[in-house]
């Protein structure tokens, strides 16, 4: 069982608005509606710059015109933009959305600064459940492939519900070390260690593969946009769709955790009940991702701690449309960074988010060194 109260001091601990709202308190303040109507704003135009910008520039114009159903300057650009770039973009919302929540809600629930699925290990349980899918070798050679393919319908949501069961195996797990661990550090260090032993496995495997699947699998696990159909995002979706929703009916138990077990089960809320929501939400949501997009690195630390700072507040019901519109942009931009516009080189996605959520990181460690909490906003 976690326990926030061993990880923190009490003169450590965020206090958020008391959970629940039935005095009429105004839940938004206007400064932070202000800072949501522009990162919603940003996103939208991040949006369009992500159809518009590329080895192929578009008119932005010609972009609102395609999107409207309107014939473009050239018919080639209708291609483009709804073949091609419609595709990533809408998969880089949904998945700056979804790994942004999984990196609040595992922050919230592990009382941890750094906590997020890449480093706790887990983006590799999923990519474990996604290359036992993919990566079998010998008489079992391409055995879940082959299944996926007979019911066509169906692939996509084996390879993320074999993403999801990793993920939650992952969660499972490291909530285990958590409940026995008062240390930070070892904690994380234990999450580092999760991953570099799934890491490991996910290699044998690759390595008895076959060449065909080994040039897939690698480029999938750079992280990329670009690999999902408008036929796959529906299930995309519906599974990041599913994890949000999990994690709004856990808004108050979020927001009364972070006052500690004790403050939230005096409050009559189910610890239990927090807890297997947030894991379930945090499986779907981080399992959704890594499927369809690979493992996604630092985006999950970062977005929940400029949500933060722009918002100037801990409260979950803020908390989560902030963080997923930051999640939303931040993945977009990488995404458009990526892409080199005016050139036809492609840089790995996680070398893009590197970029902008490293500087992130530092911060975070050195505002942690100056203050020496576990957890703070």
């Amino acid at each position: 069982m976690i326990s926030p109260s061993s990880l923190t001091s009490p003169a450590e601990r965020v206090t958020p608005p008391p959970a629940g709202d039935g005095r009429g308190r105004r839940v938004v303040g206007s400064r932070q509606a202000a800072v949501l109507t522009v990162l919603a704003v940003l996103a939208v135009l991040s949006f369009l710059a992500t159809l518009a910008w590329g080895s192929v520039a578009i008119p932005l114009g010609d972009v609102v015109a395609i999107l409207g159903g309107e014939e473009a300057s050239r018919r080639t650009w209708e291609a483009i933009v709804m073949d091609l770039r419609l595709p990533r973009a809408i998969t880089a919302v949904f998945a700056g959305v979804a790994t942004a929540l999984a990196g609040l809600v595992m922050q919230t629930l592990f009382r941890n600064a750094l906590a997020e699925p890449y480093v706790l290990g887990v983006t590799s349980g999923a990519s474990l459940g996604v290359g036992l899918v993919l990566l079998p070798q010998g008489a079992t050679a391409g055995l879940g492939a082959a299944l996926l393919a007979a019911f066509a319908p169906l692939a996509s949501i084996g390879v993320v519900a074999a993403a999801a069961i990793g993920a939650l195996a992952v969660l499972l797990l490291m909530s285990a070390v958590a409940a026995r661990v008062q240390n930070l550090v070892i904690v994380l260090v234990a999450g580092i260690m999760v991953s570099a032993f799934l890491t490991a496995i996910v290699n044998v495997l690759v390595f008895f593969a076959r060449p065909e699947a080994v040039v897939a699998f690698t480029a999938w696990q750079f992280g990329t946009f670009q690999g999902v159909t408008m036929a796959q995002l529906p299930v995309l979706g519906g599974t990041v769709a599913l994890g949000v929703l999990l994690l709004a009916l856990s808004t108050k138990q979020l927001n009364a955790s972070l006052l500690g077990e004790r403050y939230a089960q005096s409050m009559g809320m189910s610890v239990r009940r927090l807890r297997l929501l947030a894991m379930a939400s945090t499986a779907l949501l981080a399992g959704a991702v890594t499927a369809f997009a690979g493992p996604i690195a630092f985006l999950g630390i970062a977005a929940p701690h400029l949500a933060r700072g722009l918002l100037g507040s801990a409260d979950h019901r803020v908390l989560i449309p902030g963080t997923a519109l930051v999640g939303a942009v931040v993945a977009l931009a990488a995404g458009v960074f990526a892409q080199l516009p005016g050139t036809d080189a492609v840089l790995p996605l996680n070398a893009a988010l590197a970029l902008i959520g490293a500087p992130v990181v530092l911060r975070v460690l050195l505002r942690l060194n100056r203050t020496g909490a576990g957890f703070t906003v």
